[in-house]
């Protein structure tokens, strides 16, 4: 048995996403409620005695229907994140790295950030680099603006292209139904459709997520909850996937409170009132409709080591 570190770090979803008009550095200003959910990306890190970074897909991995095509190259957040760290600490060991993939792929759940979170944790323990959890969040927002979020989970405001985070502290959970879809959509492709259907419209810059939204998740008012879960990304990611508004009709006929994509899709994200609520959406999805489901919860905790070792393959 090889003896890791392994960090396990959450996927998300956006209860809500309000998007600005693109900006002269091609980003968008966005104002994003994120929620840390029970999916989670595991990312083991065993010391090498070279230099070199390696990186493995556990064969647990769920959401991985083709590992042959699956990343494994310097492309991968992974390899970005160890790479990231040692050279910001000029700690310059090598590491295998072997991922452990629930969280859907281009999925809009932050599967890919979760996983350069879950890397920088794992890689900061095994090498004794020392960085905080500050300093961690600050090298994942040079990875990604989701990245921050990822180490830091629970639930929070996300202003400026998401990686401005301001903390919820929620004490009432709230249960969802995942719908993921059998393919991906890339986030850039998603925002440059939401900018041309755009296009003729005056788009403002969002400031603020909408303070019914909050006072709702804190007070654990779902039926005030539900219709102002909103994302300014649906309309695109149907305009490049059309059969994502009928799951969601067939989600929110089977009894879910509210249906919505998160983030820029294509998974969509179903309000149950409860985990037993969730149980009975999934059996009518599963009856009417045969699509594969996924029952999480949240929020959840961020980025951070798990007490067991694995062993790695």
């Amino acid at each position: 048995m090889t003896h890791a570190v392994i960090a396990r770090a959450p996927g998300k979803i956006n209860c809500y996403f309000r998007v600005g008009p693109p900006r002269a550095d091609g980003y968008h200003s966005v104002a994003s409620l994120y929620l840390a959910v029970s999916l989670y990306e595991d990312v083991s890190a065993t010391a090498r005695d070279d230099e070199e970074i390696q990186v493995f897909l556990h064969p647990d991995s769920t959401a991985v229907s083709d590992p042959e095509s699956f990343p494994l190259g310097p492309e991968n957040l992974v390899v970005k994140a160890a790479t990231l760290l040692r050279e910001h600490t000029g700690h310059y060991a090598g590491v295998d790295l072997c991922i452990t993939k629930r969280v859907p792929i281009a999925g809009g759940m932050g599967g890919g950030s979760a996983d350069a979170a879950a890397a920088l944790v794992a890689c900061n323990a095994l090498w004794g680099t020392g960085l905080n959890r500050e300093e961690l969040s600050r090298l994942g927002a040079r990875l990604g603006a989701d990245v921050p979020f990822a180490l830091q989970g629970g639930a929070a405001v996300g202003l400026g292209v998401g990686d401005e985070l301001a903390p919820l502290l929620l004490r009432t959970r709230t249960d969802w139904v995942l719908v993921p879809a059998s393919y991906g959509l890339s986030t850039p492709r998603v925002y440059g459709m939401l900018d041309r259907l755009r296009a003729s419209e005056d788009v403002e810059t969002p400031t603020e997520v909408d303070p019914r939204m909050i006072g709702a998740l804190l007070d654990g008012d779902l039926d005030a909850l539900a219709p102002l879960l909103v994302n300014d990304m649906t309309r695109a990611a149907l305009a490049l996937a059309p059969e994502l508004g009928v799951v969601r009709d067939v989600g929110e006929a089977a009894g879910a409170l509210h249906a919505l994509v998160s983030g820029s899709g294509p998974t969509l994200a179903l309000l149950a009132r409860d985990h037993a609520h969730g149980a009975e959406i999934i059996a009518q999805l599963s009856d009417e409709a045969g699509v594969a489901t996924l029952q999480v919860h949240g929020p959840v905790p961020g980025a951070g080591i798990l007490p067991t070792p694995i062993e790695t393959p």
